[in-house]
């Protein structure tokens, strides 16, 4: 099995496949739609390289690093961006009656990923069960403001 330090390489990767769902199912216009955010393509690309740029920012700290914040952090971004980002899917999925574009992904690498993650931060003792439970509770609180501030409130300025 492979290291912390080496498989989070593999969120990067794995987030980028799942964009690529998305953006090539349509999930701005989906969401418009259904949820009734308001979103436009650009927006939707502008808005994931900025959490991509966080999130291989936060990979390359937590590979240099052992400092745990480190890889609470990395962590807790993660969680958010992958493990309460499947839950997303999936909820609105049901309450849309509808295919939520990138629930594909979100199922089959990003639930998976994320308890991988959590369970080789333990195994390599970057992380404990309390700090793997306190990402998790934080990156829950990330997706939420992501969801509100990305989708109903603002959009990043046009650069």
């Amino acid at each position: 099995m492979p290291t912390f330090d080496r498989a989070l390489w593999a969120l990067p990767v794995i987030y980028l496949v799942h964009i690529v769902e998305e953006y090539g199912a349509g999930f701005p216009a989906w969401m418009s739609l259904h949820m009734q955010a308001d979103m436009d393509d650009a927006g939707f690309l502008r808005n994931n390289a900025l959490f991509m740029a966080i999130l291989v920012s936060l990979c390359l700290w937590a590979a240099r690093s052992r400092r745990r914040l480190s890889a609470l952090l990395l962590l807790a971004w993660a969680s958010g961006q992958l493990f309460w980002n499947f839950i997303f899917h999936l909820a609105t999925t049901v309450i849309a009656d509808s295919y939520s574009p990138g629930l594909v992904t979100a199922t089959l690498l990003y639930q998976p990923a994320s308890l991988v993650m959590a369970g080789l931060a333990v195994r390599d003792r970057r992380l404990g069960l309390p700090d793997i439970l306190l990402a998790f509770a934080i990156g829950a609180g990330l997706m939420l403001f992501v969801i509100w501030a990305g989708l109903w409130q603002f959009d990043l300025p046009a650069v």
